[in-house]
């Protein structure tokens, strides 16, 4: 199937459902998770922590460069962790597929 004739669901889905974008979604999520749990036992307690930071820093660069403040600064996580994971996921199918043509006409990089 050529490229250009996939529909947007599917390129994303081609570039997103592999085990190192979802290695890293996963990664992000448990990080929010913690921030969540960490948030939650904060405010009971009513000291200040900045565990949210590290939200922001497992989707940086991206999630910095939206220039929202306060909580709808926040919008800039999920986007972040999804432009990281398609770019990961490209990398990934781009040395799996190049892998795949060298290995198939019998041609070794080793």
């Amino acid at each position: 199937m050529d490229n250009t004739s996939r529909s947007l669901p599917q390129a994303l889905r081609h570039y997103l459902v592999n085990p190192l974008a979802l290695g890293y979604l996963g990664v992000v999520l448990a990080v929010c998770l913690w921030v969540a749990v960490d948030a939650l036992s904060a405010s009971s307690s009513g000291d200040a922590s900045f565990a949210g930071v590290w939200a922001v820093l497992v989707t940086a660069p991206t999630s910095m460069l939206l220039p929202f403040a306060g909580p709808a600064g926040l919008i800039g996580i999920p986007i972040g962790s999804l432009v990281h994971a398609l770019a990961l996921g490209a990398l990934y199918r781009s040395i799996t597929e190049r892998r795949a043509h060298s290995t198939g006409s019998g041609v070794s990089n080793a």
